[in-house]
């Protein structure tokens, strides 16, 4: 049920999109089919000329919204499946301008968290933050020891702001699910559960720690990354201590010639410290864009290092999803399409009733005409975009990790490319893929797996005769049965006549609602006000709240 706070957020939610000229976009539901001429009643669509484009004008929303909006806009830009291409581009534009706030508050949360004055852990602490963003925001600090580190700080009251924009988030995915068309099929309440556990674990600093300690332990003694030292006796939930590094942003590529960096080397570095993550560790940073990638400068034999940073958002993948993408890469080099289909088959990706043979021809027509250019022209990212979208025709389900491993893959091309126009991605990439077909292929691999599963066998061993006796004498006396349950057809029934009254109820809650808001979009200095709104908004989104608790009541 929808409570007050809600209501006056979906008020202004309407009021937005209206500003920008797509409440189209809610009379265009299912559920408000009925009352779409309001649309054209409405005064300020008479004239809806001079709008910028529609993937543009969302972007817009979203900013306007403020921050947690925001981060869904960029969670949803990495959900090609689900979006069109359009849509996506523009939503990967999404900025986090959020003002600082003050920074007496940073460090009262910072003495809150550690109980004692800020003198007592700090020689030097800089209430101008170095960045800010819509979770925290990051302060430059000295150590009692003289160690320079960087302090993030949680943003004061996000909590709070995040679970009421994630609550009114899962209502309009429940409402999005039941009343539209393709709610069935995209499943918004999972992508509000994907997100909302993506944003509630960027709030958890301790847990950011413990990835970024995982990723230094996976490069220890690598002279070609430096990954900063957690302040493990500092860091809390809401105060992360980090060691501070001085380094080049990677995308300024004038200070970095300046400073000596091989920028060819530096982006086949880049690309295969990637792929090391991924097909050697299977554990990866997944926001690995340029305002995260530092470089530390050549220093007499040393090479340049690349620093990464902000780790509140990292990926991992299965062994199963690991082997799922090495093999479709190498299929994919020697345009085996065929293997590629039946890898899906074969590994359950898409139902096995799936005809191989149309599946083969739908990715030949997608895949065959990227490979018309050079290989080196060739991007990892599209081709394994264009590979999820041609197998979703064929009803497999895209699981998050790896659309997460998309988007990062597509940003690691970008920042590569940005360093060396001409560089080859797939000879950059060579080294990881053979390494990994050299340890999961062969020799290497059986006895590897023998050292691994040798203690399980050797416990399990003695007991499998008495378990094969036992299923034998099941079989033979009969006892050995499956059980299926199904819902029953009066059960069903139900859901339906369920379904039909709680459609009657919120179709004329919406009237309500939109009556509501048309009255806010039409007040003016004359107008009877009740508080913030005026009175009639309070009466029509009364009876509006009073019918949508009928639609969802518990029957």
């Amino acid at each position: 049920m929808i409570g007050i706070g809600q209501f006056l957020r979906v008020l202004v939610i309407q009021r937005v999109l209206i500003r920008h000229g797509l409440d189209e976009i809610i009379l265009a539901t299912h559920l408000f089919r009925p009352i779409r001429f309001l649309l054209y009643v409405l005064p300020w669509n008479w004239t809806r000329s001079g709008y910028a484009p529609r993937a543009e004008r969302l972007r817009h929303v979203l900013e306007d919204l403020g921050p947690i909006f925001v981060k869904f806009g960029q969670v949803l830009s990495t959900r090609r499946d689900l979006i069109p291409d359009d849509i996506a581009e523009e939503f990967a534009n999404l900025q986090d301008h959020v003002p600082p706030f003050p920074g007496s508050e940073a460090r009262k949360i910072v003495e809150a968290a550690y109980g004692r004055p800020l003198q007592q852990i700090f020689s030097e602490f800089d209430e101008q933050p170095l960045a800010s963003a819509s979770i925290a925001q990051v302060h430059a600090a000295k150590l009692l020891n003289g160690r320079d580190v960087v302090v993030k700080v949680v943003r004061p009251g996000i909590k709070k702001v995040i679970r009421r924009d994630l609550s009114l988030l899962d209502i309009l995915a429940n409402f999005a699910e039941r009343y539209w068309s393709e709610g069935r099929r995209l499943r918004p309440t999972r992508v509000i559960a994907e997100y909302e556990k993506i944003i509630l674990d960027e709030l958890d600093l301790v847990r950011e720690a413990a990835s970024a300690s995982q990723l230094k332990r996976n490069f220890e003694g690598s002279s070609e990354i430096h990954v900063p030292a957690i302040e493990w006796d500092l860091t809390h939930r809401d105060v992360l201590v980090m060691e501070r590094i001085s380094g080049i942003s990677i995308d300024n590529l004038d200070a970095l010639r300046k400073a000596g960096v091989d920028l060819r080397r530096l982006a086949e570095v880049g690309v295969q410290l990637f792929f090391a993550q991924v097909f050697r560790d299977r554990f990866f940073h997944a926001d690995m864009h340029p305002g995260n990638l530092f470089v530390i400068p050549p220093r007499g034999e040393e090479l340049a290092k690349i620093v990464p940073v902000d780790f509140g958002i990292m990926g991992s993948l299965s062994e199963f999803d690991q082997r799922y993408l090495a093999n479709n890469f190498l299929a994919f080099l020697k345009r085996d399409y065929r293997r590629v289909a039946e890898l899906h088959v074969e590994s359950g990706w898409v139902p096995a009733g799936t005809r191989v043979d149309d599946f083969e021809f739908a990715i030949r027509s997608v895949c065959e005409p990227m490979f018309e250019r050079p290989i080196k022209d060739v991007s990892f990212g599209h081709l394994l975009l264009r590979l999820f979208q041609t197998a979703q025709r064929f009803r497999m389900e895209v699981l998050p990790q790896l659309l997460l491993l998309q988007k990062t893959l597509v940003n690691i091309e970008g920042v590569a490319r940005h360093l060396c126009p001409d560089l080859d991605m797939w000879h950059a990439a060579k080294p990881s893929l053979e390494r990994w077909m050299s340890e999961r292929v062969g020799v290497r691999r059986i006895v590897g797996a023998t050292r691994e599963n040798l203690p399980m066998w050797a416990e399990r061993l003695p007991n499998l005769p008495g378990h094969v006796v036992d299923l034998l004498e099941q079989l033979k006396q009969g006892d050995f049965t499956l059980n299926i349950h199904t819902s029953k057809l009066q059960d069903i029934q139900r859901e339906i006549r369920i379904a039909a009254e709680r459609a009657a109820y919120a179709v004329a809650a919406g009237a309500f609602i939109l009556s509501a808001t048309t009255l806010l979009g039409l007040a003016d200095e004359d107008t009877l006000m009740l508080g913030d709104a005026p009175f009639g908004v309070w009466v029509m989104g009364g009876f509006g709240l009073v019918l949508l608790a009928r639609a969802f009541r518990e029957h």
